[in-house]
């Protein structure tokens, strides 16, 4: 007999119907799935077996064949343990429900089972259900664990289960009892850092909030001490508050990695992504055999930052350079090639020189010119000019550790920043981009326009400074930023002039260099 099920398969992101069918005759007993099935599939059949017969289900020694169609695409994980017990206990006729080819047509079901017959978590929920849904599918029988995370999507039937039995019951006819889950109060996150703690360094506050208000890519040069990093993991206290489609977006992302807990089913703060230095590419950007997303995917609408940038291996970071211009990154296999969205705000810390006094007025340099070059030469001119503002962190003093006033918190200067991206979602609401960051050469055109003497200071600025195209543009994006922190609609004299002293670390660091 055969019998068909519907289940759902991921391809990155992007999700397609997938038929399970089975077909069950007579023969020599045997068990085999077909249609480019994964190691993890395969391994499936005596998962399979073994759950039916626990749940009460006593299968005769028949031949049995499985083809996941379409049957010329890769598939992988344990998803579809749920979707092939059901087809088996259709064709063995265990589900006689006359309605069952209705139920089954308008269905999906997506599992991985125990050898106890229960019904497990599985990662991708949240994905599965949004494409399920653009589909045209009416309800999905899933994981009871998967539900939280499930019912953020409305408009499709989520019905989750706990074992194998209960499907039975429910196909055969029976009402599926559903335990109502408790509603979940949406919490923004609270954190034991604020801006208010860091004594002085007012200059580099202010380049941060920048960055932040307007997604520009930023570097801290500065000695040991100076507060980089302590300034850098409090950004994470000042980020913009996300929409829901930019929730739903970095939530898919971390589902697929497996990054959702039962207590946090849905990502309401930007991501701050931290990897240690040691990381490998593969990491970093994604991969494996089939491509998981990376850190800079899980950093998708937040921030990735890379302390002590220079201890990083020299080829992890240059393959940033992709996901730096496009905001997204490809993962090529012999079986695949899979997009994942990578739109980040990259801030990073490094010391000046190996020993890291250069330019201190506290301590000595002891590194020989020699040492401080081939020291910088470990972060390419490519990847320098894709970061549009470096920021000079000079040491504490005494006096500003003593000082009594009042720091800014990190909520006055988040206020300030939430500001500016209203300010920007508004202006580029028919343009498809939502930060200032992302304006292109035609749209640096349209609402970056100087006047005839600011324009002249930028071509000294240029000329003086050896800017490349790349960086000229950079310092119209921070400009176009700072003047929406000043709600300015058109960008002053002052608002270009500080743009381009976050570019003048380009001469005092690099002018000698020979990179590009």
């Amino acid at each position: 007999m055969l019998s068909i099920v519907k289940s759902m398969a991921l391809h990155g992101l992007e999700g397609y119907i997938l038929s399970v069918q089975v077909d069950i005759s007579n023969g020599i007993p045997s068990f085999e799935i077909v249609g480019l099935p994964g190691t993890s599939v395969k391994e499936s059949k005596e998962r399979v077996k073994i759950a039916i017969k626990n749940s009460g289900y006593e299968l005769k020694s028949r031949k049995i064949i499985v083809n996941l169609a379409p049957a010329n695409t890769k598939k992988e994980g344990s998803m579809f343990d749920l979707p092939i017990a059901v087809g088996i206990l259709i064709a063995t006729g265990f589900i006689k429900n006359a309605n069952i080819g209705k139920i089954i047509k308008e269905t999906i079901l997506v599992g991985e089972l125990s050898l106890k017959g229960t019904v497990e978590k599985i990662n991708g929920i949240l994905p599965i259900c949004i494409e399920a849904k653009k589909l045209g599918v009416k309800r999905i029988i899933l994981p009871y664990e998967n539900v939280e995370e499930a019912k953020i999507i409305k408009g499709i039937e989520i019905l989750p289960i706990k074992n194998l039995k209960q499907v039975v019951n429910f196909l055969n006819g029976e009402t599926l009892k559903i335990e109502k889950s408790k509603e979940k109060v949406k919490i923004l996150k609270k954190y034991n850092k604020d801006f208010s703690e860091v004594k002085g360094q007012e200059k580099v506050k202010r380049a941060l909030e920048i960055a932040i208000a307007g997604g520009h890519n930023c570097l801290l040069i500065g000695p040991p001490g100076s507060g980089k990093t302590m300034l850098a993991k409090r950004i994470q206290t000042i980020l913009p508050d996300m929409t829901f489609e930019e929730s739903l977006e970095v939530t898919k992302i971390h589902s697929i990695s497996g990054k959702l807990s039962k207590e946090q089913p849905f990502i309401s703060t930007r991501p701050f992504r931290n990897p240690h230095h040691t990381i490998s590419k593969n990491s970093l950007l994604g991969g494996g055999r089939i491509p998981k997303p990376g850190e800079i995917s899980l950093a998708h609408f937040g921030v990735l930052f890379l302390d002590e940038l220079t201890e990083f291996n020299k080829n992890t970071i240059e393959v940033l350079r992709e996901p730096l211009e496009e905001g997204k990154i490809t993962i090529s296999r012999v079986e695949t090639s899979i997009t994942y969205p990578a739109k980040f705000i990259l801030i990073a810390s490094m010391n000046p020189c190996p020993c890291g006094f250069y330019g201190s007025k506290k301590n000595k340099c002891t590194c020989t010119q020699s040492q401080i070059k081939k020291y910088m030469s470990k972060i390419s001119g490519p990847i320098l000019d894709r970061i549009d503002m470096y920021v000079e962190v000079n040491e504490v003093t005494y006096e500003n550790l003593q000082e009594v006033k009042k720091e800014e918190t990190s909520d006055e200067i988040k206020r300030r920043i939430n500001k500016a991206r209203k300010v920007q979602i508004n202006r580029y609401k028919t343009e498809e981009i939502f930060s200032n960051s992302e304006l292109t050469l035609e749209l640096i055109k349209k609402y970056c326009d100087l006047k005839k003497a600011n324009l002249k200071i930028l071509e000294k600025a240029f000329y003086k400074l050896k800017l490349s195209a790349r960086a000229y543009g950079r310092i119209l994006k921070v400009a176009r930023t700072i003047a929406d922190l000043d709600n300015s609609k058109s960008i002053e004299t002052k608002h270009l002039a500080e743009a381009i002293q976050y570019r003048s670390l380009d001469k005092k660091y690099w002018e000698e260099r020979k990179e590009y």
